[in-house]
């Protein structure tokens, strides 16, 4: 089963990683001001992560496809790792959209 890593930057803003159960990082949030937020955050990549129509496919200047996932006011909740090939973004997406509902919360912060 995945879950999310919940950590403190050097900022001080609360940021969450969700782990596939291999401890692989699938997907990395944006910053949030506080750990409610954060929490918030994360109920938000288990609801939309389901849909479909909030993963926004994109390619990086050297080509690398990538994905973020939107909330549905449209904000990005969180973005993955440039991948070598389009297939191995869709895995990517697939292992967000299995471990994401289900996942544990471990609170490092």
């Amino acid at each position: 089963m995945g879950k999310f890593e919940i950590k403190k930057d050097k900022a001080g803003k609360f940021r969450f990683n969700l782990k596939a159960s291999n401890g692989q990082v699938i997907l990395t949030s944006e910053a949030y001001n506080s750990k409610a937020a954060c929490d918030n955050g994360i109920e938000s990549v288990r609801k939309n992560s389901q849909n479909d129509k909030m993963f926004d496919k994109k390619k990086a200047k050297d080509g690398r496809p990538y994905f973020s996932l939107k909330a549905s006011n449209g904000q990005v909740i969180g973005g993955s790792q440039m991948y070598a090939s389009a297939s191995s973004m869709a895995n990517g997406i697939a292992s967000v959209k299995k471990n994401a509902p289900k996942a544990t919360v471990q609170d490092n912060s």
